[in-house]
């Protein structure tokens, strides 16, 4: 993860984040223009999330969640309410697996990263606080391409579709398929998992969390792979890891279509 320090961050915070600041190592971590992420270098460590109003309260409530299962950050502060949100948690220790260790070993991250996250669902959904993410995730879609929302600088080869027409006819067509019966990440990607000498830490980003189609995730891990190995040549690994016999190809198809209105 890249980090850029700075001397401070340039917003007014609440007295007990500015407190913890004073002093700081201050690094701006910042990956996507929809949140300013911060890590503070105080105690353990910890990351500072700032993003429109509201925007953070699944994340919030996800990160709780999983942290109660030894599986995710601990949230230290969250407060909305004024012109952005702010999420504090702690930091979780050790290394995203986009660090040189892991992606120098494919084949072994590829099937570590199914293991994982075929234990992951295998949990149990019913204390989820988010029991509805898969009719949140289906009607995004659907808002997004009625408003034409989403990237058309992708087309004509986004997700192996053409044309969002076409990936919508798909979406339509088989969104009946998906199931919502797992706890899944929702992005399922190599930085936001974390290790620790190739155990497990915990998952970070987890606005996507809750219960939804398993096959969300599957899409997701197969595609980090790709994308960060530059080569799809470790997917059949991980798919093994995972278990052939839970793995649908029309569903994977049908995720596809979805998420090019992501």
């Amino acid at each position: 993860m890249k980090q850029t320090q700075i001397e401070r961050i340039p917003i007014e915070l609440p007295g007990i984040i500015e407190k913890l600041t004073r002093g700081a190592n201050i690094f701006d971590s910042s990956c996507s223009p929809e949140a300013r992420v911060y890590y503070i270098k105080a105690d353990t460590g910890y990351y500072l999330k700032c993003a429109k109003c509201g925007s953070l309260r699944r994340e919030a409530e996800m990160d709780g969640y999983f942290y109660s299962m030894g599986l995710g950050p601990e949230v230290c502060f969250y407060d909305t309410g004024r012109e952005f949100d702010l999420l504090l948690t702690r930091e979780v220790m050790g290394e995203d697996c986009t660090a040189g260790k892991y992606l120098d070993d494919p084949r072994r991250l590829a099937a570590l990263m199914g293991s994982l996250l075929r234990e992951l669902h295998s949990r149990d959904t019913a204390a989820c606080p988010r029991q509805d993410r898969l009719s949140e995730y289906l009607a995004t879609a659907e808002e997004n391409y009625r408003t034409g929302n989403y990237d058309k600088s992708h087309f004509p080869d986004s997700f192996g579709y053409k044309s969002a027409d076409e990936a919508y006819r798909v979406m339509q067509e088989g969104k009946h398929l998906l199931l919502s019966d797992t706890l899944v990440h929702g992005d399922f990607c190599l930085p936001n998992i974390m290790l620790n000498n190739w155990n497990l830490s915990g998952y970070i980003d987890l606005g996507g969390a809750g219960v939804a189609d398993r096959h969300i995730d599957l899409f997701w891990g197969a595609w980090t792979l790709g994308f960060n190995l530059g080569t799809d040549r470790y997917k059949d690994i991980f798919f093994d890891s995972y278990g052939r016999k839970f793995i649908d190809k029309d569903k994977l198809d049908v995720i596809a279509a979805i998420e090019v209105f992501g």
